[in-house]
């Protein structure tokens, strides 16, 4: 096997990857209320050719994959696309989900390969989730991480982004949920993506930190993934604590991935409106996009609240 490296030498062995750009919530920070405009059916990649791109990625260094939306569970057929992923012997297969629909798949989906899900869930209070996702779902979300835990998907992260004003008055909430769950909660910070993106919402990790260290103890912690996270734990709490600062502290110099989008471009970045079309599904039309978009990755994503000229919200791209 190869190794995929970008300009700047950094090993790129895992792929995100958006199976489709629809949505069953409404996230303020994350698209305008009204949505945004879903891609025809034809436009979007079929499991084959995603599989197909798959494939070839291995043969040149891609090891991990993770599943990606708008919101995955919406596309019909993902446990039969996650058993075909198993099939080429990647070391891991994940997914990013909203858990409005996994009480009712959790079960299919690890028995046809899937090891572990990050939950998207900013609040733990009915009233502040319809503001915040305009929908009313957070019954079934909290169903569908009892499921996950149920059958065993490890770890289970929940991504909660702390917004001042918003839910940091809950903060605590997720710290006590780490405590009493085998949970991996992982404060992460508010970027200017897509949707209702406010400077005066932001709250930095560091400052996080600082509050929940004014009452416990972070002891370091590990948890398992390819991403940036920085973990910690309370003593003898069944999960962790992470987080992610996209914003205050880069991580971009030890970044270890790309994006493919539902309709077929790879994104070097999440915050860069470069994009390589995959031209052909032939394996060296493949490989060239790959190539291509190696040579795009930046040094450094450039986000932030003063210039949020994006080509694609959050729920289309993927996170």
């Amino acid at each position: 096997m190869q190794n995929l490296n970008d300009q700047l030498g950094r090993e790129i062995d895992y792929l995100r990857i958006s199976i489709t750009d629809r949505c069953n919530l409404r996230c303020r920070y994350c698209m305008p209320a009204e949505g945004v405009e879903s891609k025809n059916h034809q436009e979007i990649l079929s499991y084959e050719e995603i599989l197909k791109i798959v494939e070839t990625g291995m043969e040149m260094g891609i090891k991990k994959v993770r599943i990606t939306g708008g919101e995955p569970l919406v596309r019909l057929g993902v446990e039969d696309f996650i058993s075909h992923l198993k099939k080429l012997e990647l070391e891991d297969i994940s997914m990013t989900s909203n858990a409005v629909l996994l009480a009712g798949k959790a079960k299919k989906l690890k028995e046809a390969g899937l090891q572990r899900i990050n939950i998207s869930l900013d609040t733990l209070d009915p009233e502040k989730f319809k503001e915040i996702s305009r929908r009313d779902n957070l019954t079934e979300v909290l169903k569908g991480i009892s499921a996950a835990l149920n059958v065993g998907l490890d770890p289970v992260k929940l991504n909660v982004v702390i917004m001042k004003g918003i839910n940091d008055d809950e903060l605590f909430d997720f710290v006590e949920l780490s405590r009493r769950k085998k949970l991996s909660v992982r404060f992460i910070e508010y970027m200017p993506l897509g949707g209702e993106a406010e400077a005066e919402k932001f709250i930095s990790s560091s400052e996080i930190k600082h509050l929940i260290r004014a009452r416990f103890d972070l002891l370091p912690a590990v948890s398992i993934g390819n991403g940036p996270a920085n973990y910690f734990k309370l003593q003898g709490a069944e999960g962790t604590i992470g987080f992610i600062s996209a914003m205050s502290e880069h991580f971009c110099s030890s970044c270890n991935r790309l994006r493919l989008t539902a309709d077929g471009k790879f994104k070097p970045c999440l915050a860069a409106n470069q994009e390589i079309k995959i031209t052909g599904m032939s394996k060296k039309d493949i490989k060239t996009a790959y190539k291509k978009a190696l040579k795009l990755k930046p040094v450094c994503h450039n986000l932030n609240f003063e210039n949020q000229n994006y080509s694609r919200n959050m729920s289309q791209i993927g996170g």
